[in-house]
Formats: structure tokens, C-alpha cells, sequence
């Protein structure tokens, strides 16, 4: 009867090494650094597309590694790859900064969400389940309960801007043509910040509530052309509002 090998006759790796060599805590290692880089670039992202950062704030991989209790390599990550998206700057003195906007670039950007947010509402209307709908009208309320605090808060208000939009974007059932919008809101999304919080008067003032509760009773009705009209008019609002303030670099 053939004799069975013995264990350390098998062609397994040892010392915790794999067959190129690397060992095995390194490779965990790198998993649980690539896990983290993911998480801090979705939270950054999250930050970004709600309009949290200021255009022009800056902070530094190490402040920010600490206050998010990591290693800066991590964080590192994540910022490239926010650079690479043009939603972040990596200065020569190895700050970071959330991009300044031109009013040039700013009217660029605004041309390019019309048609591009205009076509996700509009296939919305006829895509979406009832449950999206339904989804949409929740961000609705809760937007126009925040317009008619005595004092509203407009971070609590783009919050739920940037929710009702997701989610109407979302329910097109377009993932390329909704990844294409999340690059722009990663630009966009600071920008906001100069319109929704201009003050508690902005939030109770401002248009975006009428356009919101026609975009619902245009996906109430499968309007397609409707829906598209009151996205547009919502960004078109918006937009007026801020390049009337006088704020943005020429």
C-alpha cells in the first residue's frame, strides 16, 4: 500500500507566505487599509454631495486621519481618488482643498446638469415604481416641514435636497447616466452650500419647494416632459440665486 505524504511534503506555502512570497499579515494588511480608503472616500463623498464643505476649505491628510481616529494612508487613498474626480485639490503644500468655483465654470457645470438631470427625471417618470415615487414624496415633505420651521436649517434642508434628487435619479434605472450626475454634485454639491445656506430667509424664500411638489405631481403622473421641466427650473432657480450673490471669482 502506497505510503501517504506527509504533511510538510505538501505544496502548501509556509511561513504564512504565499507563492510570491508576500506574508500572509501583510496581505490582511493591505485588505483592511483598502476597506478603510473605501469607507473615508464614501463618507468624503457623502460630505461633498450634501453640500458640507465650504468651496476653498482646507484641512490636511494628518488632521484629517486623526479626527477620523486612522492612519493617513487611507485617507490618502480616498483623497486621490476625489482629486482624480476633480472634486478635491492636492495643493503643493500637501493640503487639501475643496475646489473654488468661476461663475465660468459654475454656468459650464449648471448647462451640463440641465440636460443630464433633465433626461434622469424624465425617464424617472416612466421607470420609477410607486415605491421610488412614494420615496421621493417622503424627501419632499420633509423638505418643505423644513421651509416652514421658524428658523429652518439649511444643512438639514440640503440634506433632504440632495435625497429627493438621488432618489429621483436613482429611480431612472440608468446606472451609467447616474454615475455621470454624481460627478457633477461632487463639484456642484459645496457650491450649494452658498444658496441653501444664505440664511434661514433663503430657505423659507427660495423656489425649490414649488419645483419639487410639481416634479411629484409630475411623476404622480407620468409626465415625462413635466418632470424634466420642473428638475430644470429647480437647477435653474438655484443657480440664478447664486450667481446673483456676487460671490463666485470671475
Amino acid at each position: 500500500m502506497e505510503d501517504k505524504p506527509a504533511h510538510d511534503d505538501l505544496s502548501f506555502p509556509r511561513h504564512g507566505t504565499q507563492a510570491g512570497g508576500e506574508p500572509f499579515d501583510t496581505r490582511v494588511n493591505r485588505i483592511v487599509r483598502q476597506t478603510l480608503a473605501d469607507q473615508v472616500y464614501a463618507d468624503l463623498k457623502e460630505l461633498l454631495l450634501e453640500g458640507r464643505a465650504m468651496p476653498g476649505e482646507r484641512f490636511t491628510l494628518r488632521g484629517l486621519a486623526g479626527a477620523i481616529g486612522t492612519s493617513p494612508m487611507p485617507v490618502r487613498e480616498a483623497v486621490s481618488r476625489l482629486a482624480a474626480e476633480n472634486a478635491l485639490e492636492v495643493l503643493p503644500n500637501r493640503a487639501v482643498r475643496v475646489p473654488l468655483m468661476s461663475r465660468a465654470r459654475f454656468a459650464e457645470l449648471r448647462l451640463i446638469r440641465v440636460s443630464l438631470e433633465g433626461l434622469a427625471a424624465a425617464t424617472a417618470a416612466s421607470q420609477a415604481s410607486a415605491a421610488e415615487i412614494a420615496e421621493i414624496a417622503r424627501f419632499e415633505r420633509l423638505f418643505a416641514t423644513e421651509r416652514e420651521e421658524a428658523q429652518p436649517d439649511g444643512q438639514r434642508a440640503m440634506r433632504n435636497n440632495k435625497a429627493l434628487h438621488f432618489t429621483l435619479y436613482r429611480a431612472a434605472h440608468l446606472p451609467t447616466l447616474f454615475q455621470m450626475i454624481e460627478s457633477l454634485w461632487l463639484q456642484i454639491g459645496p457650491v450649494l452650500n452658498l444658496d441653501f445656506c444664505a440664511g434661514p430667509d433663503r430657505v423659507r424664500q427660495g423656489e425649490a419647494h414649488i419645483h419639487h411638489a410639481a416634479l411629484l405631481r409630475a411623476l404622480e403622473a407620468r409626465d415625462p416632459e413635466g418632470a424634466r421641466a420642473a428638475l430644470v427650473a429647480d437647477i435653474w432657480s438655484a443657480g440664478d440665486f447664486i450667481l446673483s450673490r456676487g460671490i463666485l471669482p470671475d
